[in-house]
């Protein structure tokens, strides 16, 4: 049997958006249509699931991830839940007491605590005596290290060395290179744990911001395995590598040397750091600051002779940009690439820029002329948007209002996808389409289906999928999607004024999730080109592509 029939549910499908069966036919979807037509179809050919009203939709897609990094912060100390100092340090000292090995942690900020600061690392010490320690700041451009760890990595005599255990630029990707030193079989445990967890948030494909400073070629090249094997199903990487060429013989020198095939020489390539760090390369000064504009890690010829080599080559190029400083020197690159090479191989080559938190209206408008893709994280504004967050206090009323213009790049035409820079904020791609719907500032919410298309078919365009049905559910698309328990459907809009229009049925209009209850819609199971990657205990799917028997329970 390969003909599975979903049934007596919700699909979301702009082929019906009033369907409530789906037919998967192997690794393909035959058929949408309502529950009339649905007991018309079924036959004993048919592997026939009840959905019980639960909703089909494509899978996500999250458009920058790190598994390595995320599979690792799902095994060390998540500091994220600490309101305090005190408590950060207590969970390291309790670590301390029952582990023997590294202490890894992840997510402290700050700004949230009222000390206001980091552990040090004389308090590391006195948690965790004789101990290497390593705990990433939310945003993984910086960390606290132990002493011990600092003394092991040489760190105090390298650039980025902040005194008291704080390390940001070299010193940091030192320390987080001596944190993370991995045998291959645990390599590839805690990135298949990582890959797991995304199955499980209705996720079917991931896009790998690799990248020197981040993790190695052999990180890449162990996950690029793990995605492509034929025996254990698994959501598909994206993979990128970060690295900056400056010809078109060093890119083709760089992509036979790395081995593992790549969708470009793109992602964490940073041209600056992050705002909670105080990397971000801004125009003016930090509000909490002076004096401060950030870190440039890359200059404005680099930048240029990246975009063109790879222009010309026809190679997806892509930067990490954050601050508005940062942004100039992307205009300002693509504009001397455009002259070198010619507009159009800029154009063709589908570049695209990672989180681009600072645009004004110029830059937004030369993205657009480039055919440039803007990767997203709407968590971000979740976060630390709003009055008297973060962002604010690191920059001041005025310019934190106008960051991550979600809706701006939307009416200017650039391409735009959604991702969660995980292990940076966790792995919900429904908590990214609430966040991208009540953006803190009203003038840059998008409508939840604007925001769902961008966290999943507008990922696989970015990654430039060569199946333009990728991404949808309706006859002759992939089978790659996930079933979720939901609470309400609806249609959910940023303008009010349009939402009694939309919900009524004669707009036809696909239900999502209704987004202000109590509870995300829970993932029963998530399936990607026909295969199962994952389904909860009791809830029965088929992997149609291996012909394997029906499963039930978690995977």
């Amino acid at each position: 049997m390969s003909l599975t029939l979903y049934r007596n549910g919700s699909v979301y499908s702009a082929a019906d958006p009033l369907a409530t069966a789906m037919l998967v036919d192997g690794d393909t979807v035959a058929w949408v249509g309502g529950e009339h037509a649905a007991t018309s179809l079924a036959d004993s050919r048919m592997q026939i699931i009840d959905l019980a009203g639960a909703l089909i939709t494509p899978g996500f897609v999250d458009s920058h991830v790190h598994v390595t990094e995320t599979g690792l912060a799902l095994e060390s100390l998540d500091l994220s839940v600490t309101s305090t100092l005190a408590q950060a340090l207590d969970l390291v000292a309790a670590a301390a007491d029952v582990d023997a090995g590294i202490i890894l942690g992840h997510g402290w900020d700050e700004s949230t605590w009222p000390e206001g600061r980091p552990p040090t690392s004389a308090e590391l010490e006195r948690a965790a005596p004789g101990r290497a320690v390593y705990l990433a700041r939310v945003d993984v451009h910086s960390a606290v290290v132990s002493g011990t760890l600092a003394e092991q990595g040489g760190l105090a005599a390298l650039d980025g060395w902040l005194g008291d255990g704080l390390v940001v630029r070299e010193a940091h990707h030192a320390a987080r290179a001596q944190a993370r030193r991995l045998d291959p079989a645990e390599r590839s445990r805690v990135q298949r744990r990582a890959l797991d967890a995304a199955a499980a948030a209705g996720y079917v494909a991931l896009a790998e911001m690799a990248a020197p400073h981040v993790g190695s070629a052999a990180d890449l090249a162990s996950l690029a395995a793990i995605s492509s094997s034929t025996e254990h199903a698994s959501v598909e990487v994206l993979p990128y590598w970060g690295q900056a060429v400056r010809s078109t013989d060093e890119a083709r020198t760089l992509l036979a040397e790395l081995g593992t095939p790549v969708l470009g020489l793109a992602g964490d390539l940073n041209i600056d750091g992050s705002i909670g760090s105080r990397s971000a390369l801004l125009r003016s000064p930090y509000a909490d600051a002076p004096g401060v504009h950030g870190t440039a890690y890359l200059d404005l010829d680099a930048v240029a002779d990246h975009l063109a080599a790879t222009s010309e080559l026809g190679l997806q190029a892509g930067f990490h940009v954050i601050g508005d400083a940062a942004m100039d020197v992307v205009v300002r690159g693509l504009e001397l690439a455009a002259a070198r090479v010619g507009l159009d191989k800029v154009r063709a080559a589908g570049h695209r820029i990672e989180h681009a938190e600072m645009a004004d209206a110029g830059a937004i408008a030369a993205l657009a002329a480039h055919s440039v893709t803007v990767s997203v994280q709407p968590m971000f504004d979740a976060l630390w948007g709003g009055p008297g967050a973060l962002y604010e206090r690191r920059l001041g009323a005025e310019r934190a209002q106008a960051l991550n213009p979600i809706a701006s790049y939307f009416a200017a035409g650039v391409p735009i996808c959604f991702g969660s820079d995980a292990p940076v904020t966790p792995l919900n791609p429904w908590a990214s389409v609430r966040a991208a719907l009540m953006h803190h500032n009203g003038a840059q919410r998008i409508s939840a289906r604007a925001a769902f298309i961008g966290h999943t078919r507008a990922g696989w365009r970015a990654a430039r999928e060569r199946n333009p049905m990728m991404g949808q559910l309706a006859p002759g698309a992939p089978a790659s999607f996930a079933v979720w328990e939901v609470e309400e459907l609806m249609v959910q809009v940023a303008d009010e004024r349009v939402q009694s229009w939309s919900t009524d049925p004669r707009a036809r209009t696909p239900l999502l999730p209704a987004l202000d209850t109590e509870n995300d819609p829970r993932a029963l199971a998530t399936v990607h080109r026909g295969r199962s990657l994952f389904a909860t205990e009791g809830y029965t799917v088929r992997d149609a592509v291996g012909g394997a028997a029906a499963e039930t329970g978690s995977k």
